[in-house]
């Protein structure tokens, strides 16, 4: 580490003294310490000023030595290959596993908390036990690191992996899928780092090094920026390793702390906090009780984030600062046309989420403009420039599915900070409720969903998906006003128009194939797998108002790893009132079951419907939306058909999931 100016090393140890002996202020310590290595006799004395444990009692003295748990011998043998780790004589290592095993005793017994090897407390305790301190001051040290600096939940698809992927998402998306694509997981590599702060991951030297920094710099989500650091540096070797196995893939990330030496961690900590300063803040206030601190929240709101959501607070705060660096958010609106112009941020780009399903060409007209404007609202330097894009809804929850699909085809185009406004519209209209003349544009009291919500139903503006694609001149009037009142900073936008709109008419690229016309026919009628623009308003929809209480329920995860499950796919099925239902669709030898996950009730399901494969008599796509998918079920008297029931679904990568069915049912026909 370099070595500060301005003071000799003598003078900087004197002050270093002085405020350990009398101050005790960490802010103080911060200062002196910045830029300068802690010297080995002053580590102890640091380490319990930032950890706050500097005068507390001796825990230790209520506990009766007994060491009886049920678990004792596990204990024992893992605090030994700990003592082992940390290269001490032999004598010495013997003494340090016999205190660390009486203090993980002593914990787990005053916390009633079964202990585990995976728990990391020995991997935690193992570098405090190299200050030379009293056993009471070492289980204060260890106590407090626990509960202010280890995430709760380290365990596989815990709360802290969650966040760690939607921070990676947030700044990578591109190394953040192609890791999902190889089924690695941030739990996969990132479990031992977390649980231990790094202990099991680098040099003891290089170990007691991060944890000066990091105890130092008092910030609890820290350890995940550093994570971000060390997994984002290895994205070229990654993505080298393209045909690797996933074992040397894990075998890459895992080992890219080995090489960190001590002069490197100030650069190891520069990076990090250049990747918290460019993250929006507000998650830490979200998440900070669900996964520090000692009591347990069991909301499971991380694991249930499409990408990281941002306060309105925050929103409106930065935006309304005159700072250049750290995060600008470029607002994208996306409630219906009606809901905007009767109220919305003055800086707000305006995307109608409505427009991906039910013309989606004009949806990628307008996303074609929303990155241009972006790009010159920047280099303008307007009020509403910024890179990090946060989309906004409504806050009612039918309707922002349709944000959701939007953020997700953003996402899917590997789109760098993208988020999530937190309760949309609704939100920011209760954070500006005393001055809504001045922090909206255009409000309009009697059309505003809050104002006059009696105006609106539930989903009321989202049209129905089943009307089929409106006509491309119908929204381009629309589009151009989009544009010209988005930005107010007087960058151009409107004669770009033209060129957007023919830009965006490309073909779409097709899931069923040509070949698909002349393979054999099913059951001697025309080919059940086809491109088709009709509306089919006529069909009848699968019930969507059966009562629950006929409905089986099942659990998801169970239901998935069935033996004769073939393939499973998840996706959203289309109500008859154009609203998304989270679904997986399941397919054996001969069925295909719909199953529709159980709003609030996490990982269950109702069986919406057993369809034998040989009633599915025709599927289509809609060559604009070719991710939009038709079943029509019924029979057939080898001239026509007649089609019972039709369902409609968004799958993502459909092309897969049709051509599996197709083969199924194909198989069927010629066992037939």
């Amino acid at each position: 580490m370099a070595e500060g100016g301005g003071i000799d090393d003598v003078g900087w140890h004197t002050d270093l003294v002085l405020a350990l002996s009398k101050q005790k202020d960490i802010d103080r310590l911060r200062e002196l310490c910045r830029g300068r290595k802690i010297p080995a006799e002053n580590r102890a004395d640091v380490w319990k000023v930032c950890l706050n444990v500097v005068g507390k009692p001796d825990a230790l003295s209520s506990w009766d030595g007994l060491l009886d748990l049920n678990e004792q011998d596990v204990i024992r043998e893992d605090c030994r290959k700990q003592a082992t780790i940390l290269r001490l004589p032999e004598d010495e290592a013997e003494e340090v596993a016999r205190d660390m095993e009486g203090i993980i005793t002593f914990y787990c017994k005053s916390r009633n908390e079964k202990y585990h090897s995976t728990s990391g407390l020995t991997e935690v305790l193992a570098p405090l036990m190299t200050l030379d301190l009293p056993m009471n001051d070492v289980y204060n040290c260890f106590y407090a690191m626990l509960y202010k600096y280890i995430p709760r939940d380290c365990v596989r698809d815990g709360k802290p992996f969650h966040l760690f992927r939607l921070l990676l998402q947030y700044h990578d998306p591109e190394l953040c899928s192609f890791l999902e694509s190889k089924k690695l997981w941030p739990d996969m590599y990132c479990q031992r780092w977390l649980r231990s702060l790094f202990m099991v991951a680098c040099e003891p030297e290089v170990l007691r090094v991060i944890w000066d920094l990091y105890l130092l710099e008092a910030d609890p989500f820290l350890v995940f920026f550093l994570m971000l650091v060390m997994v984002v540096n290895s994205r070229d070797m990654l993505f080298e390793m393209i045909h690797e196995s996933k074992t040397e893939l894990l075998e890459t990330i895992s080992s890219a702390l080995l090489q960190l030496e001590e002069d490197d961690i100030e650069d190891f900590y520069s990076l990090a906090q250049y990747y918290a300063s460019r993250t929006p803040q507000s998650f830490r206030k979200d998440y900070y009780n669900q996964l520090f601190g000692i009591k347990t929240i069991t909301s499971s709101s991380i694991s249930q984030a499409l990408c990281l959501p941002v306060s309105v607070s925050e929103l409106v705060e930065v935006n309304q600062s005159d700072r250049k660096d750290g995060v600008r958010f470029f607002v994208v609106d996306c409630r219906p046309a009606d809901q905007y112009n009767s109220g919305h941020l003055p800086t707000a780009f305006h995307l109608d989420a409505n427009l991906m399903l039910q013309a989606p060409s004009e949806f990628a007209t307008a996303a074609n403009a929303l990155f241009a404007t972006q790009k010159q609202s920047i280099e303008a330097g307007s009020a509403a420039s910024g890179e990090h894009l946060c989309f906004m809804g409504s806050g009612r929850e039918e309707e922002d599915q349709y944000v959701h699909m939007v953020i997700a085809n953003f996402l899917q185009k590997k789109s760098k900070y993208v988020s999530i406004a937190c309760g949309g519209y609704l939100a920011l209209h209760d954070l500006l409720s005393d001055d809504l003349s001045s922090g909206l544009a255009d409000h309009t009291p009697n059309t505003c969903i809050v104002c006059n919500p009696e105006c609106f139903s539930e989903g009321e503006s989202f049209h129905e998906l089943s009307r089929g694609e409106e006509s491309p001149g119908e929204y381009r009037g629309g589009l151009v006003s989009m544009l010209s009142s988005a930005i107010k900073s007087g960058t151009h936008v409107r004669e770009k128009i033209g060129k957007y709109i023919a830009d965006s008419h490309h073909p779409v690229e097709r899931h069923v194939s040509d070949k698909d016309k002349q393979s054999k026919l099913y059951r001697n009628v025309q080919p059940v797998f086809s491109i088709d623009d009709e509306d089919d308003e006529g069909d009848n929809y699968s019930a969507s108002s059966e009562e629950e209480s006929r409905k089986e329920a099942v659990n998801i995860n169970t239901w998935l790893q069935r033996k004769d499950v073939v393939s499973s796919y998840k996706c959203n099925q289309i109500l008859r009132n154009g609203f998304l239902a989270p679904s997986y669709i399941l397919l054996t030898d001969v069925q295909m079951f719909i199953l529709r996950e159980i709003p609030k009730r996490d990982g269950w399901a109702y069986i919406q419907q057993r369809h034998h494969l040989t009633s599915v008599v025709k599927i289509t796509s809609k060559r604009r939306h070719p991710d939009l998918i038709t079943f029509k079920y019924g029979t057939s008297d080898g001239e026509n058909l007649h089609v019972s029931e039709t369902e409609r679904y968004i799958i993502p990568n459909a092309r897969k999931a049709t051509q599996k069915i197709k083969d199924r049912i194909v198989s069927l026909i010629g066992d037939e």
